[in-house]
This record gives structure tokens, sequence and C-alpha cells, in this order.
């Protein structure tokens, strides 16, 4: 059918307000996986936000508990120490560990093959070592494993060793901490403009759960925290924040004029424009999944470089917690403070009360169509169905009964 065709019911429905439309008590349900892809609203986030709240608050208190109690499993660029390493050949890392423990009398802090093949390297981490310890170790590794030199010759040159210094771990921490705040400033401003207030602190506060459950993973199940865990973490700010604010973009979009409406509250408006953007929030995290599983399974498996693992490590935990935190966090957390006080708390109570006084007329219509019937007098039941199509608090996942209200001329 042409635009010219289109029948004038159709026309006068287009011209109608969205919130002249009421959908009926009896309106088709979708199910859960159809209203989950279609947005519809498979999941009351904002109306069940105490129990968000809850399941939060528990997770940020794991984390400060393993924080506190456990603390870090830090590496050797912040503990400092020794590194020592020389071309794999046939050893294994539980050799090497015993030529170790032999010669130095103490365990090395880690022992892990780095590459594949004929390029695999053998490295060792360990506390610092003084000269005449390190002189001990390499003739004891060259004794047992006869590394060889570019040249394919077994030679003690082929094994190096270098010291780190813990000074330098702590101002690779001052640096990314600098750079952390002049971040969350920037950020701070761009939301604040770009969107509003509310919304720049519901953000932030969602921002900084990622990076406090994030570290509290890290010491939970103690990963070593390396620089590339620091920026790796620095890295996973930016998707969180990515992700928040496509779903504020649409809960801005959901809710522009809705104090001159009275069908829906704010937060039912933001509950909707969490569902509309829950599969693109999905998809974009499995997506960046994918890669990081990928760039693990290359540093790992392949070429066994200890730098991209941790890199790797921390985005993946990083991209699950952004992403539950913008669904289940940061939205309920916007509509929180927006029901609190303003202009948005007063709509709020306005429509609540509106739907109490249509709730009350209802039970006294059907009180009133009881006691006819019982006196056997015959009634229509016209405002029975008047308040059965009155407004109401929509349901997540029903669609629209295409009734609505006449126009009186």
């Amino acid at each position: 059918m042409t635009n010219s065709q289109t029948s004038p019911s159709l026309r006068k429905d287009a011209e109608r307000p969205f919130d002249d439309f009421v959908p009926g008590p009896n309106a088709p349900q979708h199910g859960f996986f159809n209203r989950l892809y279609t947005g519809t609203g498979a999941i009351d986030v904002i109306g069940r936000r105490r129990m968000w709240y809850g399941i939060t608050a528990v997770i940020v208190l794991i984390a400060l508990a393993s924080i506190v109690f456990r603390g870090f499993n830090f590496g050797i660029d912040f503990e400092g120490g020794s590194r020592v390493q020389f071309p794999a050949g046939s050893a294994t890392t539980s050799q090497v560990e015993e030529v170790y423990r032999d010669a130095i009398g103490t365990d090395a802090v880690s022992v892990q093959t780095v590459g594949t093949g004929s390029t695999a390297t053998m490295l060792i981490r360990s506390e610092a070592l003084n000269q005449q310890q390190v002189d001990k170790l390499n003739a004891a590794l060259f004794a047992e494993f006869k590394p060889k030199d570019k040249n394919g010759t077994p030679s003690l040159a082929a094994i190096s060793t270098s010291d780190v210094s813990e000074t330098w771990g702590s101002q690779i921490t001052s640096k990314a901490l600098r750079a952390l705040a002049v971040f969350l400033v920037i950020v701070t401003i761009y939301i604040a403009v770009r969107f509003e207030r509310d919304m720049a602190i519901a953000a932030l506060a969602a921002l900084v759960f990622d990076v406090l459950v994030t570290a509290g993973v890290y010491s939970l199940v103690g990963f070593e925290v390396t620089p590339a865990t620091v920026i790796g973490i620095l890295t996973i700010l930016g998707f969180s924040l990515y992700d928040s604010v496509v779903v504020f973009d649409k809960v801005e979009e959901n809710t522009r004029g809705i104090l001159h409406l009275s069908r829906r509250t704010y937060g039912e408006q933001a509950n909707l424009a969490v569902n509309q953007t829950l599969m693109r929030s999905i998809n974009t995290a499995l997506i960046g999944i994918l890669p990081i599983v990928g760039l693990m399974v290359i540093a790992v498996w392949m070429l066994g470089v200890g730098t991209l693992k941790d890199l790797a490590l921390v985005q993946l935990v990083g991209l699950l917690v952004g992403t539950y935190s913008s669904i289940f966090f940061a939205t309920p957390l916007l509509v929180s403070i927006k029901e609190r006080w303003g202009p948005v708390a007063a709509h709020t109570k306005r429509v609540l009360a509106k739907r109490s006084g249509i709730a009350a007329a209802r039970a006294g219509a059907a009180a009133e169509r009881r006691a006819v019937a019982a006196t056997g007098r015959g009634q229509s039941d016209a405002p029975a169905r008047r308040y059965r199509e009155a407004d109401q608090s929509p349901r997540p996942g029903a669609r629209p009964s295409g009734k609505r209200t006449k126009k009186r001329h």
C-alpha cells in the first residue's frame, strides 16, 4: 500500500500521540528470547534494581576483602629482582627449577618457556641475585643444558642476566595513576556536557566499580600484576565508558519529553532503553572477547610472551565486568538519582498516584457490577470496561492492543 493509499484510520493513528495508546489487560505476550532479541522488555532491570544493587554490593565486598587480606601478586617489575634467560633447547621448566634450587638454595619466583620450537627461550625470574650467585647459577645452567649461541655453538654467553629495580615499577604505577586521574576528569567533563550531571555521576561510579572488581579478581585468583596489567586496566575503562554512553544515549532518547506525558515513568523508559541496547552490549562483548581469546592462545600456546598474556587477561576480565556495570549498575543508579529529587521525582509520584486512583476506580466499578448482578438488575459494563482500558503500568513484552480513546467532537 503506497502513502497515497494509506487508510484514514492509519493516518489518524499515526497522528495520535503515543500517550493515547493503551495496552489492554489481555494484550498478547511474547516469549522471553523473542523479547530479549527485539528489545521489548525481557528483563526488568530498573524495577528490580535493589536486587542488582545487592549483587553489586556482594561483588564489591568480595573484591575489597581479597585486596585487603590477600593482596596482589606483584611481578618482578614491581618487586625488583633478577631475570635470567637462555635458549631452551630440550630443557623443561621442572629441570630448570631443580638446577636453580641446587645452585642458589631457594626456589625461583617463576620459570617459564617463552616461544616454541627452535626459538624457544627459558625465562627465570627470581629475587635479586648478587654477582657470585649469578656466576654460580650460570655455570650450573651451562653444565646441565649446554645452551647454544646464535652460531649454534654451546657458549656461556648464551645465558643472559639482567636486574630489575623496584623503583621502575613504582614509577610506572605513579604515571598510570596520573593518567587515570586525567582520564576521569576528561570523561566527567565530556559526559556532563554531552548528557547531564547525573549521567556523569553514574558513569564515574561504574568506572570505579570496574577498576575495583578487576583488581579484586586479580587478587582473588592470584594473577601476576605487571606493567601490562596497569596498561590493560586503562584500556578497559574506555570500553566501559563506551558501553555506558551507548545506553545513556538511548535513555536520553526514550525520556525526551517524559515530563509532559503521564503513561510511563522515567524509570520505565530507562528500563526500555536498557532492553533495547541489551543485545548490542552482549554482541559487542562477545566480539571483543574473540580477539582477546585469540591473543591469549597466541601469547601462551604459540609465542609464550608473558606481556601479551597479562594484557589479554586484564582485558578479558575488564570486558566482562564493564558489560555488567553498564547494564545492571550504571543505568539503575542513574534512575535512583533522578527519582530521589527534582522534576523527575515529582513526575514519577504523579504517574504512580494517577495509577493508584485508576486502580481504586476500577475496584469500585467491579464492586458496583457485583452489586448490580446480585440485585438482578441489568446494567451496561461500560464503566468497568473503561477502567480496564485506562492507563496502567506497562508490562514488559506486552504488545499494544491498538485500542485508543475516542475523540469527542
